[in-house]
């Protein structure tokens, strides 16, 4: 609500709450048009219909209604810069983005996520004796204490969540690739983020994939509104990235069969025991050799160098100025590979040989259904 107080047409607002359209139904109409997905020449169509005359509407055509929409009080603002490499390619390499503080303080001070926002780390337990911990909201996890132990006294931690994956803008026409870079908060409540509807993640950037022819405030803090329009002094360290396992490795800057989590490599995929994590300084310790003996310019040379210690050839990680934020805990599994297909693929499978699909169908379909999970009525042998 500070943009429209703010805002030059807030005396406006004083007598007209919806201005700068006359009424609220002139509003709800104005909505279900610009979110109906027609087009500028079928809105024209609509508005020029008779019966819609009679309406006295305050605009008349598609291009005067979206100038009434414009002149509210805007979300982030797209921008775009253009990426100068050293070899030549197809197409100019064009990166769009939104500044990804605005995209924050956007979410954070969403009236949607009023009562949705954790805002305080919390440990929950399932008894007064403290014997078994329940852990639900990323709040609720030691990271979030450990994070928020390091900040200022009354400072507010807010954890951002990244993700992206390699998609195909057009398919036909140009075959352009991009990899859409989405933002949220992992101070949202879990349920609430899930929900398509709930809009809690914001498309923040485009980066582009090029074809060849051959960060300070997670450090000092800002001062953002949260929902309440409560000014509160807010440090944002990337607590998680959502990527699929090719991406994880070029995140965390190593290459092929090799964990982006842990220091292990593929021979070592099958030990029975955790191996030490990648942490960011064991990276940018490497690095710093690679560095060292070539120079990055050279690529062809530093990627072999890179090479000896597994790297991918990423010369300056994204996070290396991040402070809090560690690849080896922000990279998220894979839930599919990681969980779904490890649990169906061994575990269920075992229950089945050693039980029987029988009972096993019994067991799921008498259990007691609950809201927002699925029940298997009829077992999961089948």
């Amino acid at each position: 609500m500070d943009k429209f107080n703010r805002d030059e047409f807030s005396d406006a607002r004083k007598s007209n709450l919806y201005y700068p359209f006359a009424c609220r139904n002139e509003w709800e109409l104005v909505l279900w048009l610009l979110h109906s997905g027609l087009s500028m020449k079928a809105i024209d169509a609509f508005l020029s219909l008779p019966i819609v005359k009679l309406l006295s509407l305050s605009f008349s055509t598609a291009r005067d209604l979206r100038g009434h929409a414009e002149l509210l009080p805007s979300g982030p603002r797209w921008r775009s810069t253009e990426i100068k490499l050293l070899h030549p390619t197809k197409h100019p390499v064009l990166l769009y983005w939104h500044d990804a503080l605005e995209c924050i303080a956007w979410i954070f001070n969403h009236p949607s996520f009023r009562d949705q926002l954790d805002l305080i780390p919390e440990r929950l337990y399932t008894s007064d004796a403290k014997l078994c911990r329940v852990y639900t909201e990323w709040m609720t996890g030691d990271e979030a204490w450990h994070m928020q132990s390091q900040l200022p006294e009354g400072a507010t931690l807010i954890g951002t969540i990244l993700s992206s994956d390699k998609t195909n803008i057009t398919n036909i026409c140009g075959g352009r690739v991009a990899h859409p870079l989405l933002i949220s908060l992992a101070n949202i409540k879990m349920s609430t983020r899930l929900k398509l509807s709930s809009r809690s993640f914001m498309l923040t950037a485009l980066l582009p994939v090029p074809k060849f022819v051959h960060k300070n405030k997670p450090q000092f803090g800002v001062m953002l509104p949260d929902t309440k329009g409560n000014l509160r002094y807010c440090f944002t360290p990337l607590a998680g990235y959502i990527v699929d396992t090719p991406e994880a490795a070029m995140l965390a800057c190593v290459g092929g069969k090799t964990s982006p989590i842990t220091m292990a490599m593929f021979k070592q995929f099958g030990d029975p025991f955790w191996h030490e994590p990648r942490t960011a300084a064991t990276t940018l310790v490497q690095l710093s050799v690679v560095k060292s003996k070539v120079d990055p310019a050279d690529l062809q040379a530093f990627f072999r160098e890179a090479q000896r210690f597994r790297l991918n050839g990423v010369s300056d990680p994204f996070w290396r100025n991040f402070p809090l934020s560690c690849p080896s805990i922000f990279i998220m599994p894979e839930l599919l590979h990681y969980i779904h297909k490890e649990s169906w693929d061994h575990d269920v499978q075992w229950c089945l040989n050693i039980v029987g699909e029988s009972e096993v169908d019994f067991r799921f379909s008498v259990l007691q259904p609950t809201v927002g999970s699925r029940h298997f009525k009829g077992g999961i042998s089948c």
